[in-house]
């Protein structure tokens, strides 16, 4: 069992001090729990170097925690002080274009400079032993957003001198590197790991596996960042440490992140996710302009339960319109609800709400709140309370069924393709998006899976789309495994170095699929399959003795099969994607549904809940093949019904 409660973000620094017992009074009162506070309040911690002030955090603390609130506790990190620049002029991470990113937002500092991994460190410890056994802390957050604004990648002096230093330990010898990277092409070769420069500004594309080792140093630069405030918190704290992600950030390892954390947690805007990360047209934009992508959220909520090993929290929801997107639109009444109830019937053990009161200064004062500049009740306010009344605010609940559909998910297999995509829209991210929307789209729970993943056992069917590798793990289950295993477009196609494999396919035991070549499509040419729907973006001319059992319009291979294992020769376009997950689930003894675009269905271990994205009623019944259910949902509303 997990308890499922409500939170918010709180800045007491923001604030007169004699407003915060008041806000606490309402916050509680509210429903609310949890409050996350302290995350970007370096600067008046300590406003110079060693002028320690925390005496205002320890009222705000003792404030909120005597209304029965409960802390989540952030590290200062994400917004180091003007000072800290002073002090350290190089620490500012550089854009590709080898541009220093300056101070005046956030995030200003380069995973790899060893002075501010120093200072992190040191601010970090020195709040976890004045902290770190209060009584009202529940919880912490290390850092805010890790790689938000484009920051995981950084082209600087410090990163330049610890990716050589990284290569050396990977490879031993530049031999080796040379060898590896197969830098006899275009006279590539090294005489050193000091001749080795990061991979931008180069006259044309760099090597791909350079570009891919890149990406592999600068995430292990985040892991090392948050692992170091992670051990320092744990030398004098028993809570847990939670980092919050973001949606569709993929430029560091979650996962390994995740790996030393307790709890992971993301920020889940939306209507701002929509306009900015999705990729679908302006029809569909408008269709959900006022309510979200229908799987957008329910994919995080997925994964970051896989990040979290099962514990997972929303640790910002969007309540209203957000500052930062291309376009800013309200939700629609209910929604804000309806986000909320997603994320606990997919498991999250809380959702906090961004932010308590919206801020009339800076940059997000176009941000909403709970409540408005003037502490009048914004809209969302209700929407979070009925949410607290429906479910009682810190009740047990059963966890997250698991599914019988498993899909992995791989960073490393983003790094890749962006290394060398091959054609414009091969988009690693997408492909495993789009496969999840179809399975969403026929009613069916997914668990996001690891690319470690090492039993598959109780998966009906298991996906891996655009898979760099096997991991010997995952090679291992899926070698045991008599359930469905749908590989393809373009999965196990490179060695760990990024070369072509001798084999030309998935080479994986039991699926004899040679690649003899590919395509990558332009949105206007895309090739129809026999069965229905096409295939877009990327196609495969496969050869091997694995069957054909569907073929393309010019009678090439799009669906190749030996015993339980399935290979893709293709992108599917949306209607190829549903077509082609519904037969398969079916076959796995899964009921597929066919839901219209806005209408999606999650199980809980004791419930079966319908989330109505769409802006108009639905008729629900119908859709469902299910007479025991309301003839209509309404927009925006959702409906539970007891499992059966």
């Amino acid at each position: 069992m997990i308890r499922r409660s409500l939170g918010v973000c709180y800045y007491p620094e923001h604030w007169p001090e004699e407003q915060w017992a008041d806000d606490a009074r309402r916050i509680r009162e509210t429903g609310l729990t949890y409050v996350r506070i302290g995350e970007f309040a370096w600067s008046r911690l300590e406003p110079k170097p060693g002028d320690l002030r925390f005496d205002w955090l320890d009222r705000a603390i003792e404030t909120l925690g005597v209304a029965g609130l409960r802390i989540v506790l952030g590290t200062p990190t994400a917004t180091p002080p003007r000072w800290m620049l002073t002090k350290h002029p190089d620490m500012l991470p550089v854009d590709r274009e080898g541009r220093p990113r300056g101070f005046g937002s956030r995030r200003h500092y380069c995973f790899s400079h060893t002075g501010y991994r120093d200072e992190a460190a040191r601010i970090t410890r020195l709040i976890a032993e004045r902290y770190g056994r209060h009584p009202h802390l529940a919880a912490w957050q290390t850092d805010n957003e890790y790689g938000c604004h484009d920051t995981t990648l950084s082209y600087s002096p410090a990163a330049r001198t610890g990716f050589r230093r990284w290569l050396g330990e990977r490879y031993g010898s530049v031999e080796a590197l040379n060898a590896a990277w197969g830098n006899v092409f275009w006279s590539m070769e090294y005489g050193s790991f000091e001749e080795i420069d990061l991979p931008n500004l180069t006259v044309t594309e760099a090597n791909p596996s350079h570009r891919l080792d890149f990406s592999r140093y600068s995430s292990d630069q985040v892991v090392a960042f948050n692992r170091r405030q992670v051990d320092i918190i744990r030398a004098y704290s028993d809570a847990p440490i939670a980092h919050n992600y973001m949606g569709k950030v993929v430029e560091f390892d979650h996962y390994r992140v995740g790996a030393d954390l307790d709890i992971a947690s993301w920020d889940s805007y939306p209507l701002g996710f929509l306009e900015d990360r999705v990729d679908e047209g302006d029809e569909w934009k408008r269709a959900f302009l006022r309510q979200g992508d229908p799987d957008f959220q329910a994919f995080h909520h997925d994964l970051y339960r896989a990040v979290g090993r099962g514990r997972w929290w929303v640790m910002e929801q969007q309540p209203g319109p957000v500052n930062w997107a291309p376009y800013n639109p309200a939700p629609l009444p209910g929604m804000v609800r309806l986000w909320s109830w997603e994320a606990f019937a997919h498991g999250a053990e809380a959702v906090c709400y961004f932010r308590w009161r919206q801020a009339p200064m800076a940059q997000e004062q176009m941000h909403a709140g709970l409540l408005r500049p003037d502490s009048a009740d914004a809209p969302a306010l209700e929407e979070v309370a009925r949410v607290a009344r429906e479910f009682g605010n810190g009740a047990e609940v059963a966890e997250a069924a698991r599914a019988k559909v498993g899909l992995v998910f791989d960073y490393q297999s983003a790094w890749a393709w962006a290394a060398q995509p091959q054609g414009r829209g091969f988009d690693y991210f997408r492909l495993v998006f789009e496969t999840y929307r179809g399975l969403r789209r026929a009613g069916l729970n997914v668990d996001i899976l690891p690319p470690g993943t090492d039993d598959l056992a109780g998966y009906a069917l298991t996906l891996a789309p655009g898979l760099l590798t096997f991991s010997p793990p995952l090679r291992k289950a899926i070698a045991a495994h008599d359930g469905l295993v749908v590989l393809g477009p373009r999965t196990g196609s490179r060695t760990e170095n990024f070369a072509i494999l001798p084999t030309l396919g998935p080479a994986i035991d039991g699926l004899d699929v040679r690649v003899a070549y590919v395509e990558t499509l332009r949105p206007d040419a895309a090739m129809p399959l026999e069965g229905g729907g096409a295939f877009h973006i990327w196609r495969e001319i496969t050869e091997g003795a694995a069957p054909i059992v569907e073929r393309t319009a010019d009678a090439a291979a799009s669906v190749r099969r030996q015993r339980n294992l399935i290979y893709l020769c293709g992108w599917p376009d949306g209607m190829a994607m549903a077509r082609l997950l519904r037969g398969f689930a079916e076959e796995a003894g899964l009921p597929a549904l066919t839901l219209p675009d806005g209408l999606r269905r999650r199980e809980t271990e004791e419930e079966v809940f319908w989330f109505n994205y769409g802006a108009e009623a639905v008729a629900l019944a119908e859709a469902a093949g299910d007479d025991s259910l309301p003839a209509h949902l309404a927009a925006a509303d959702l409906h539970r019904q007891p499992k059966r």
